[in-house]
């Protein structure tokens, strides 16, 4: 799998890297119903041997749980076999597992020792902030970040979910590395303003739900999507549910006619329209089973033609 310059960074990333969402389990706000972990971690596994070179995580994935697993999945791994880790910050819980925010720099410390210590770690190739909240402790924030980039215990420090005015403010104190926005068919409000900002200050992109948390992968159908368990926080999401879903639906079988063409799935072909948009440097792919890393590493590879790239601009006009 060929690689990417990561921003200003002197990394090389793989276009996709392992999204470790789903593996967290159930059990917490935004879980993905029941997950085995042996499983997750053949998943990760799985995506090292097709090639994949970082993987993507967060504290509060499974409130701390996903971060284990990958740590878990990767023992044994080499030295120079090891992909890059990355993970975040400012999502936080307490003993009754209720989530909430905090940016204050003796938090945001706190949480990257946590982190280090659950990946089995001394220093973290990529440290994000997950949300840009509270708004107002975005600067303390990212003052600690810019402290634990200088004190060598991340490599690299970037952001998730920040609009333009809020990476500027962040930028009048340190450098981004990266950012991290959702992007796909279904949600591109990132095209307009945030990708040509990141591509004028060479700041990596890194774009999550690339699939719309799995809905184009072609594996949804109406009664799966109706009968997600009430732990899948899908189940609530208005994508997922009418008047939408029949119209996402029938966006994934132009997915299938496309992929066809290729001998790609619908999934691959979804990864790949993102890809293809100057300005985002990779994309991150969750997988709970080795097979569902097989189904779409195939997108690192699949360049869509002009003629493929009108017909889903076309439909989504028609079916806004």
């Amino acid at each position: 799998m060929q690689t990417r310059k990561f921003g200003n960074t002197d990394l090389e990333t793989t276009p996709i890297g392992f999204g470790s969402w789903a593996v967290g389990g159930s059990g917490w706000a935004a879980g993905w119903g029941p997950q085995d972990d042996e499983e997750s971690m053949e998943a990760i596994r799985r995506s090292l041997e097709r090639g994949v070179n970082w993987i993507d995580t967060a504290a509060v994935y499974g409130l701390g749980h996903s971060e284990e697993i990958v740590a878990r999945a990767l023992e044994g791994v080499p030295e120079g076999e090891r992909p890059y880790v990355f993970t975040k910050c400012s999502m936080i819980w307490d003993e009754n597992g209720e989530i909430g925010h905090s940016l204050k720099a003796e938090s945001v410390k706190r949480e990257c020792e946590d982190s280090l210590r659950r990946l089995r770690t001394d220093i973290i190739d990529l440290y994000q902030i997950h949300w840009p909240n509270p708004e107002e402790e975005i600067e303390e924030g990212w003052s600690a970040m810019a402290e634990l980039k200088a004190e060598g215990k991340v490599r690299y420090i970037g952001v998730s979910n920040f609009d333009v005015g809020q990476m500027e403010r962040a930028r009048e104190i340190a450098p981004i590395d990266s950012l991290q926005p959702p992007y796909s068919m279904l949600s591109r409000d990132v095209e307009d303003e945030i990708l040509p900002f990141c591509r004028e200050h060479g700041i990596a992109v890194i774009v999550y739900s690339p699939m719309k948390s799995g809905l184009l992968t072609g594996k949804m159908t109406k009664e799966r999507a109706e009968n997600l368990p009430e732990d899948d926080w899908r189940s609530r999401a208005s994508a997922f549910r009418e008047p939408q879903l029949s119209r996402n639906l029938e966006l994934v079988e132009l997915l299938r006619e496309i992929g066809g063409r290729y001998d790609a799935s619908p999934a691959e072909v979804a990864i790949a329209w993102t890809l293809r948009q100057p300005g985002v440097t990779g994309a991150i792919v969750g997988g709970r089973r080795p097979d569902q890393v097989d189904g779409v590493v195939g997108a690192a590879d699949l360049k869509l033609g002009e003629d493929e790239l009108d017909e889903i601009e076309a439909f989504l006009k028609q079916n806004p």
